[in-house]
């Protein structure tokens, strides 16, 4: 909602405070006010002069020379503008004036005439481009012809107006009009209000002669009057209208629509002008429309219509959908002598089926739908009748058919003194609801401390005490609500374990060069099998399938993060993006129902992809594609940073390359697995060699062990010793290596595989895995001998335990 402050004036006294103070009154009492728009800059020596004569310029063919009336003296002044003509009243910079941009006004000589001064266009005043009116695009200001001559022009052409945005929330809709805007400012500020002139002389010929109403559904339409003008003068707006509803976010279109809009804005209540001689009969009726019938609406689209929508008809056809638009085939025209005008209370549901089904959506739906005053819909009616009247020459018909069934009884809500005071922790009086209860004009009766509330009905958003308690509270200042501290034992605030360990893990990840991603968490039927983790139960792996899904890419909750993941790399692939590293930190969805009734159970993943070159060095002329070891590398350092040790095992898993895919395991629980992405599978996601990772996250949290753990930094040198071993190929170099760290221990810290070989000098069937041995004692500095000792014992136990022996 658009607020012109110069409009609001007319209503409310707001002369004695700023713009910025109003809308920071405003804000704090509830209603947010998003912006403050100027229109335009502060100028002066720019005043309304009179055109008293314009001749053609002796010099120049595009040049006229005007004596031009400013009040104080007559101006002779050279303009070059297509439409200056003799008897205007204009927008005239007299010598000395500052225009925009330090633009000086002075006497200057124009081809042989001497120029005293410049009669100006809005351009040149800087307005907005939003808030010129359509007549002024081009050209020079043209004002009305009751401009005071010599007065400023900026209260013509609303230069000095200021906008107030305001960002409502779907309860007040009462804000979407100047009165409810009037009666909130008029409450903060205790001022009282200037209602409009309703009054309408109407002429003695009976409208009822001319129209009658014929509604087939009183809850669909609970209100509707047809008032009739006729004799009237289709033209433009008078300049004030225009820059009014300009100032609104309308356009003006023609004075007869213009009314219909100002009172919209003025008053929050939709109206519709027909053309009286278009319509087939003397009557208009409200009812549903029929299946299949068409009506053109006002921006000449073909509407076919259903038993849902709403329509106004001539007796017969419809002219107008309820409450969004007009019908083409009755729209005010140049040619309009006779306006049936509507004003009428819709079925907000009613109203809102119409808006859906049709994607049309107008100002007068936006209100319809939130609901209009009942007792401002024949007020609305009669103030746009006497617009007619003042500014199109219409004469009103008096006794103008109504039908009426609206509920216009008020809502009554009882509120306790002690009872607000306890809910805001106040210490409020009965006189100070009182007042706030005025402020709001709402009428009351009160005993006790208790008072029972009449809400009026342009209130709608009141019903309950609590409503009721906000008016209050936001009226009497949030400002002045007493803060205090809770008298339960708290604790300060910090992440939980889970929080600290994800945020740990995230950090790891991007450290080692991987990006963090949030994917769908609906996939589709191909994807929804794909990438299942072997820690998962068999019988937790039933596929939930949602009841009402978007489409059927997202029909399915995902069990697997990996499919979503390859996805993302094949978006990016083929958007030329070769080296991918990603992972995710996110949800999959467990049930063991075949036939799910109950929500399933959700287990957090961390789940990562890589593809592509993980090192390219061109100036060293170094590149190394990723590999099963540069994922397998990744999980290791990363259970060593968290502490929870970890073992991989040879594995074949569904979608996986046979001979390059692990389980990750603590002890002989699996909690995950690692490798490359079947080679098939990963051309269908349009990728070429592809790794992965997939943990339980949920398990890694509950292994986690939180204690702070510190280890010395040795004070004696370590010994190194290399061993290879030939054993057969059958052999896995993990389980030499744990037997290594088992005899050992504590002596040998670091025990690392660097090499294995298969081919020539070993004979068939055997292979040699060579290990690199790191022995250090933290209480002393170790000897060769003690090395040497260990050193045989743990060869011994190798060959002894995989019937190896040591490579010369």
């Amino acid at each position: 909602m658009y607020v012109s402050i110069n409009w609001l004036k007319e209503y409310v006294d707001i002369d004695d405070i700023r713009v910025e103070e109003l809308a920071e009154k405003i804000t704090k009492s509830g209603v947010e006010v998003d912006n403050i728009i100027h229109v335009g800059e502060e100028i002066e020596g720019v005043v309304v002069g009179y055109v008293a004569s314009c001749d053609q310029h002796p010099n120049a063919d595009k040049l006229n020379v005007c004596e031009v009336d400013v009040g104080s003296e007559t101006l002779t002044i050279v303009c070059g503008a297509p439409n200056v003509a003799e008897g205007q009243k204009v927008a005239v910079a007299t010598p000395g004036a500052t225009l925009p941009g330090d633009f000086h006004i002075k006497e200057v000589d124009l081809r042989g005439v001497k120029s005293n001064g410049m009669i100006c266009s809005l351009q040149e005043l800087a307005m907005d481009e939003a808030y010129i009116p359509p007549t002024m695009e081009e050209g020079i200001v043209v004002l009305d012809e009751d401009a005071v001559i010599g007065e400023p022009v900026t209260s013509y052409i609303n230069l000095d107006d200021t906008i107030l945005e305001f960002d409502l929330t779907p309860n007040r809709s009462d804000c979407l009009s100047m009165l409810g805007v009037a009666y909130e400012v008029a409450a903060i500020l205790e001022q009282p209000i200037r209602f409009p002139q309703t009054d309408v002389p109407s002429i003695s010929e009976a409208a009822s002669d001319y129209i009658q109403v014929d509604i087939q559904d009183e809850e669909a339409c609970s209100y509707y009057a047809a008032f009739v003008i006729k004799d009237i003068t289709v033209k433009p707006s008078p300049l004030w209208m225009q820059n009014k509803l300009l100032a609104a976010g309308i356009r003006p279109i023609n004075n007869v629509v213009d009314i219909t809009n100002y009172v919209l804005i003025e008053y929050g209540q939709p109206l519709h002008a027909f053309d009286y001689d278009r319509l087939q009969s003397k009557t208009v009726g409200v009812r549903y429309a029929k299946d299949g019938e068409e009506l053109v609406t006002l921006d000449e689209e073909t509407r076919t219509l259903t038993s849902d929508n709403l329509v106004i008809t001539d007796g017969t056809n419809p002219v107008a959908l309820a409450g969004v638009m007009g019908g083409a085939s009755t729209e005010v025209h140049e040619g309009t002598t006779t306006v049936l005008l509507e004003a009428a209370y819709f079925n907000p549901r009613d109203v809102r089926t119409s808006v859906q089904l049709t994607g049309l959506r107008s100002e007068s739906s936006n209100r319809f739908e939130k609901g209009v005053d009942p007792n401002r819909v024949h007020e609305a009616g009669k103030r746009a009748s006497l617009l007619l009247h003042e500014l199109a020459s219409g004469s009103v018909l008096e006794s103008t058919p109504v039908f009426d069934q609206v509920d216009r009884s008020e809502a009554t809500v009882v509120v306790e003194l002690d009872k607000v005071n306890d809910r805001l922790g106040t210490e409020i009086t009965a006189d100070q609801i009182e007042v706030i209860l005025k402020n709001l004009r709402f009428t009351y009766t009160v005993e006790n401390g208790v008072f029972d509330v009449n809400i009026p009905t342009r209130r709608g958003d009141i019903t309950i005490f609590e409503d009721m308690l906000e008016e209050i509270a936001r009226m009497y200042g949030y400002d002045h609500l007493p803060y205090t501290l809770p008298m339960s034992p708290s604790k300060p605030g910090g992440l939980s374990p889970a929080q600290q360990l994800k945020r740990n893990v995230n950090r790891f990840m991007q450290g080692a060069g991987y990006m963090e991603t949030i994917t769908y968490s609906l996939t589709n039927e191909a994807r929804i099998n794909m990438f299942v983790s072997p820690d998962l139960k068999e019988e937790q792996v039933n596929p939930v399938r949602l009841s009402m899904p978007m489409s059927e890419d997202h029909a399915y909750l995902r069990v697997s993060i990996i499919p979503e993941l390859l996805g993302t790399i094949a978006y990016n692939r083929a958007r030329k993006q070769a080296n991918i590293a990603y992972y995710e930190i996110g949800s999959i969805f467990l049930s063991e129902e075949e036939e799910i009734t109950k929500q399933p159970e959700e287990n957090v993943r961390l789940s990562g992809v890589i593809t592509g070159d993980m090192i390219d060095h061109k100036w060293q002329q170094e590149k190394k594609t990723v590999d099963f070891y540069a994922v397998k590398g990744l999980m290791e350092q990363l259970f060593e940073y968290i502490r929870i040790p970890v073992n991989f095992s040879q594995a074949s898993v569904q979608d996986m390359h046979p001979g390059r895919c692990a389980t990750i395991a603590v002890g002989e629980e699996v909690i995950g697995y690692m490798g490359q992405v079947h080679p098939r599978v990963a051309k269908d996601f349009d990728s070429k060699d592809t790794y992965m990772f997939d943990v339980n996250f949920d398990r890694i949290v509950e292994l986690y062990d939180r204690k702070e753990q510190y280890v010395a930094i040795p004070k004696y040198p370590a010994i190194t010793r290399d061993v290879a071993f030939i054993v057969d190929t059958d052999v896995i170099a993990g389980d030499i290596l744990q037997v290594i760290q088992e005899v050992g221990s504590p002596l040998v810290t670091e025990v690392e595989v660097f090499d294995v070989y298969q081919g020539e000098h070993l004979e068939a069937g055997k292979k040699s895995i060579a290990y690199h041995l790191h022995y250090q004692d933290p209480s002393k500095t170790l000897k060769d001998k003690d090395v040497d000792q260990l050193h045989k014992t743990i060869v011994e136990k190798v060959n002894d335990t995989f019937h190896a022996f040591v490579r010369s």
